[in-house]
């Protein structure tokens, strides 16, 4: 008889490829314990999204792929249950493990969960306090009905403690995502992205924009092209364009806008590899991405942060992280000062963020009696 532990991977961006990527890997080093299945609910189904994140990962392709693709946040949290119920009950898993925050966390943990499996949140207990935010209601729902929490900072104990969640199910175990950027920091310095544009490094900036606060309101979105334009006349900006911003520039009619910034120049989407390099010798990053404050924070890369909250808040304290809002002059002034060599640089590491965040989750999971 298998008594091995039947565990399902739920992926479905970019970053949770990124987040698995370290699980994954504990996982498979040891056979004798585990049997853990990749499902990518396709919540991003764009080829430059996934396929090539599974390649520059080494991961295994997925074990199924629900096919899901875009809609409104109704539509595709519905989609991914949908699909996702069926093969639950084929696969009959110990547990389901999911990450992050996006639409397809909350479905499948609303499946898993109404269906009495066991559910592992990676990356419980991170707040923004901003209800706005469609993945704070996914973190705060997640969080209230899994069984295992993993954090992957302290302040991801204090708000599941003040939340009222039992001390039991929460786990302290580092970051994911910094496991898989220590283990491919190498790999990546042989990417030739620098050639490839004709970038010399620390003489550009990077831009990544996708948050639906900044992109599907026009005055917002105008209003960060603006600030681009100002930097842009003292170092070239790089945009490696989501496809969901691409889209509200067409609709928002911004397009002309965004061509017409001095210096910014939008590229198509980059594998992991090519991005890592490219941030790690950007001069500054200029982001609305979560798993970027903490990339730039082990990179020792200046971070901006377009937004008036981070939910990681250990990248503005122990990191290379400055929230500037949205506003075009804060956004100037903090990408200058950076530009100018005075932001603040941690000389440590935050704690347990050391590349062995999935290993520690395995040990857990593989635990009897979980």
């Amino acid at each position: 008889m298998d008594e091995r532990k039947k565990i399902v991977l739920i992926a479905g961006t970019r970053p949770n490829f990124i987040k698995i990527a370290s699980l994954m890997r504990a996982l498979l080093a040891m056979p004798e314990r585990f049997e853990p299945f990749v499902l990518h609910t396709g919540q991003h189904y764009d080829d430059n999204l996934s396929k090539v994140f599974f390649d520059d990962l080494q991961l295994p392709r997925a074990d199924r792929n629900l096919g899901v693709g875009s809609g409104s946040h109704a539509t595709q949290t519905a989609e991914i249950m949908r699909r996702f119920e069926p093969i639950l009950l084929e696969i009959d898993p110990d547990c389901v493990v999911v990450v992050g925050d996006v639409n397809s966390t909350i479905a499948c943990t609303l499946v898993a969960s109404k269906r009495g499996v066991a559910v592992a949140h990676v990356e419980a207990g991170l707040r923004s306090f901003d209800r706005t935010m469609p993945e704070e209601i996914n973190r705060v729902l997640t969080d209230a009905i899994s069984d295992l929490l993993f954090v992957s900072e302290r302040s991801g104990l204090e708000n599941l403690e003040r939340e009222g969640v039992p001390r039991e199910k929460v786990f302290f175990v580092g970051n994911v995502m910094i496991d898989t950027l220590l283990q491919h920091r190498q790999r990546a310095e042989s990417s030739e992205v620098h050639r490839t544009l004709g970038l010399k490094p620390r003489e550009y900036a990077v831009l990544t924009l996708h948050r639906p606060s900044n992109v599907d309101d026009a005055a917002t979105f105008r209003s960060i092209i603006r600030a681009m334009n100002r930097i842009g006349r003292e170092v070239p900006i790089v945009l490696p364009i989501h496809p969901r911003t691409l889209d509200r520039l067409d609709k928002l009619g911004l397009q002309k806008d965004l061509e017409a910034a001095a210096g910014l120049r939008a590229i198509p989407p980059l594998g992991y590899l090519d991005f890592l390099k490219l941030q790690a010798d950007a001069r500054v990053v200029l982001t609305d991405s979560g798993g970027v404050q903490e990339e730039t924070t082990v990179l020792r890369v200046p971070c901006v942060t377009l937004r008036e909250n981070t939910e990681r808040p250990i990248t503005t304290s122990q990191g290379t992280n400055v929230l500037a809002g949205t506003d075009p002059e804060r956004i100037v002034s903090e990408a200058l000062r950076a530009l100018r060599g005075e932001s603040r640089i941690s000389t440590e590491l935050p704690e347990l963020w050391d590349g062995k965040a999935g290993e520690r989750i395995a040990e857990e999971l593989g635990r009897p009696g979980r």
